[in-house]
């Protein structure tokens, strides 16, 4: 009778130390990159800021001289960075991220100089009179600053930024008329669009 042969082991499969190597450090990488992105960019505050936005459009765009028109979207702009402030905050706490550091810094930093120019812009157009391209300048730096902050965010926050910006090329070559009109498109239904966006994918 046949003796049974023994059955055999496997030899196990030796990872070569080159690729252990690689795969940890696209772990490590990965991972770093996670954590540099900054989360609270606040969706849900987004929208209540594109509903305050639609109110001032319609507000501004019965006014009837250029400066309470202006007088209209400045208090806009304030309610909005508040309420930007608050949310983002809120997030933030949610989710136990600092706000102000780290990669909620580096969204700051970038997000907040083409505001400054924003501003300066503004006065010096209203003082040299001309306030018609007023809405291009705030579309087009608004999104500026939406792409730059974007670069230590989520990925949809700067495709938002380049919206704007595309809003804003138009504006700078449209009539006068249609000024308020897109600021309502921009402030009102983009930020709308995407906030809610950014609030189904992203934590509120």
């Amino acid at each position: 009778m046949p003796r049974a042969q023994s059955a055999r082991v496997p030899r196990p499969v030796l990872i070569p130390l080159e690729d252990r190597a690689a795969d940890n450090l696209r772990f490590i990488r990965e991972t770093m990159e996670r954590a540099e992105v900054f989360t609270a960019v606040p969706g849900w505050g987004g929208v209540a800021i594109g509903f305050t936005a639609l109110l001032a459009a319609e507000i501004a765009a019965r006014q009837p001289t250029p400066n309470r028109w202006l007088a209209t979207w400045l208090v806009e702009a304030a309610v909005a960075v508040t309420l930007a402030l608050l949310t983002a905050t809120r997030k933030a706490r949610a989710a136990r991220l600092p706000l102000f550091s780290g990669p909620g810094r580096k969204f700051a930093l970038s997000f907040a100089p083409p505001l400054a120019v924003g501003a300066l812009l503004t006065v010096a157009l209203v003082i040299a009179g001309q306030m018609a391209i007023l809405p291009a300048v705030w579309l087009l730096l608004y999104g500026t600053a939406v792409v730059t902050g974007g670069a230590f965010s989520a990925r949809i926050v700067p495709v938002m930024g380049l919206c704007f910006i595309l809003l804003g090329s138009a504006a700078l070559f449209s009539p006068a008329s249609w000024s308020n009109a897109y600021l309502l498109l921009g402030f009102g239904g983009l930020q709308i669009f995407f906030g809610t966006l950014i609030a189904r994918k992203h934590g509120g």
